[in-house]
């Protein structure tokens, strides 16, 4: 048997990457067994480089032209490439029909980030969260090997919402002081906060209205964890469940997001995943 130590390297960079990178993702990802888990930490590799060109420090054109390097890669995937993380993701698609137009609405996404996008509505905002965090699920599913489930994708698309909303409430101070007002407009009206959220009582009225709203997407999406096997469901849960507890603390006190980045103890997080893998609860409502 043939090993192609090129594609063997090409895993094992991602790996590295997935386990330098991935903070809340990587609990999640190490359940899984090898195969799986090599080709999501492939899958998380590239994703990582989307986000990171559009959120780095470079002017926005070469942002753009970083982004549209990207486009062009996901053209020619499995072709040969001295690109680690594209030589894997290639062999990821071959080996589980990946929907590459995932990977498409997260460079959407990114641009949208970029070009300084603001959103008026929830619904607005969804359209971004599914792009930037969906995609991920979609091409999760397809590696668990349940994307022929009966509405998975949709399900695992809310699941995405959930998760970025948290994202967006965890860091909507850090944002907005960078200029990224993600929140919706009509919702700071609502809560009588600012557009520039600049009024901390009213920006504290408008994260625990955010709350409420992001429960309801993780109640959509847990919906999902019974159309996966052991293993995926136990990657899933540990990952959503991890978000899905930072919520219940930024709930229990929406102030805390104005003093500063709100985040889970690495002992928590391992609580999480263990509790998964064994089949229990890593946060509630996650069955």
């Amino acid at each position: 048997m043939t090993v192609d130590l090129a594609l063997q390297r090409a895993y094992e960079e991602c790996e590295a990457i997935t386990r330098r990178e991935a903070k809340n993702f990587a609990y999640g990802i190490r359940l899984l067994h090898p195969p799986e888990r090599r080709a999501l930490s492939a899958v998380y590799a590239l994703a990582r480089r989307i986000d990171d060109i559009g959120d780095g420090d470079e002017p926005a054109q070469r942002k753009v032209e970083g982004l549209a390097a990207v486009r062009k890669g996901l053209g020619t995937l499995g072709e040969p490439t001295d690109d680690p993380v594209f030589r894997a993701v290639g062999d990821v698609a071959a080996r589980y029909d990946l929907p590459i137009d995932a990977f498409t609405d997260l460079v959407d996404g990114c641009e949208m980030d970029v070009a300084g996008t603001s959103y008026q509505t929830i619904d607005d905002l969804v359209v971004y969260c599914r792009r930037v965090a969906g995609s991920i699920g979609r091409l999760s599913l397809a590696i668990f090997g349940a994307a022929g489930e009966p509405g998975a994708p949709g399900i695992a698309d809310d699941l995405g919402v959930a998760l970025q909303l948290t994202n967006i409430l965890r860091d909507v101070r850090e944002d907005a002081g960078r200029g990224r007002i993600y929140l919706p407009a009509d919702d700071a009206a609502a809560c009588e906060c600012p557009a520039d959220l600049s009024d901390d009582a009213g920006l504290t009225r408008l994260v625990a209205f955010e709350c409420r709203r992001a429960q309801e997407w993780f109640d959509q999406g847990f919906r999902l964890l019974p159309m996966l096997d052991r293993r995926s469901r136990a990657c899933v849960g540990a990952m959503a469940g991890i978000y899905h507890r930072l919520l219940r603390r930024i709930s229990l006190d929406p102030g805390a997001v104005l003093r500063g980045r709100v985040s889970l103890p690495a002992s928590e997080k391992l609580w999480i995943a263990a509790r998964c893998l064994s089949g229990g609860r890593g946060s509630a409502g996650a069955a």
